[in-house]
């Protein structure tokens, strides 16, 4: 049976709403959360961006069976891999078998903050690739060290780990991000139902690994309200291909968001009360071998 999940949207919702959110996801059924880790929302009037290992702190406590997961984490630049390995333990520690680190190359809007140069994405991903053995170097417990191309662990080590390291789940929209997932990582992450993307990274060591699809929705009680919602809300949803990772700042996304019509910015996304429609899409996951969404 296909395993349906929530999305706790960190550029809508400030801490406290994303904690209650959480609990109704679980109070209702959904078994699974992916919460959004940024340091910018994609637009000002999505107006929010808490720190994502905060709320999950809160999370944990507010509730009791739901595993939550970072959609996704970026552990390359704006946050050294190390702080994300010690951030995911201590989390993995309160939520035990909960929690799973979703991790990806990020969005050039989050990590330019610290003033590093932003890197073409081939690069992003052999750092990716490097960020994920040292993640997993210091779940391994004792005194650590790692000198690579990108990063350096000095005499690391985490005092407080889970019984059981947590999954690490790879975002991927092109092949090679998603042979990266098959070989390095315990899951995918896909935000279309593509299956090239899945055939990637079943040949690159995925298969028989879960592979988490994740569709954007605007639920209306009628269609054209929830398309203005949704056009005024999350235009980002339709700035497709690598534009989406190399804007740096909101505005530069409002002004591309104005080249867009309604109809471009909902094409394709589930909008309005007909539940076919969100049917629909969670089928389109599921014939691309998608399981969880």
């Amino acid at each position: 049976m296909l395993e349906i999940g929530y999305t706790l949207s960190s550029e809508e919702f400030g801490p406290a709403d994303l904690v209650a959110l959480a609990e109704r996801a679980e109070d209702v059924g959904f078994t699974f959360a992916l919460i959004s880790d940024h340091f910018h929302p994609w637009i000002d009037r999505q107006g929010q961006s808490p720190f994502v290992w905060s709320v999950i702190g809160a999370v944990a406590r507010a509730t009791t069976g739901l595993r939550v997961g970072t959609g996704v984490t970026c552990p390359i630049m704006r946050i050294h891999p190390a702080i994300v390995a010690q951030a995911a333990a201590t989390s993995a520690a309160m939520m035990p078998g909960r929690f799973f680190l979703g991790l990806g190359t990020g969005e050039n809007l989050n990590e330019h903050v610290t003033g590093e140069c932003w890197r073409p994405a081939a690069v992003r991903l052999e750092m990716l690739e490097e960020a994920i053995d040292v993640i997993r170097l210091l779940w391994e417990g004792g005194s650590k060290s790692h000198r690579g191309p990108y990063f350096t662990v000095e005499n690391a080590r985490l005092y407080t780990l889970p019984n059981e390291p947590p999954p690490i789940l790879v975002a991927a929209v092109g092949k090679e991000a998603a042979r990266l997932a098959g070989r390095a990582g315990d899951g995918l992450i896909g935000t279309s139902p593509d299956e090239a993307v899945v055939r990637c990274f079943d040949e690159a060591g995925g298969e028989g690994k879960p592979r988490y699809g994740q569709i954007t929705v605007c639920w209306a009680e009628d269609e054209e309200r929830a398309r203005r919602t949704a056009y005024e809300r999350w235009p980002n949803a339709a700035i497709t291909g690598e534009l989406g990772q190399e804007l740096p700042l909101p505005r530069h996304f409002e002004q591309t968001a104005q080249m867009l019509s309604e109809e471009d910015a909902c094409q394709g996304m589930p909008c309005g009360p007909d539940h076919e429609t969100y049917l629909k899409a969670v089928r389109s996951y599921a014939e691309a071998r998608f399981d969880p969404v």
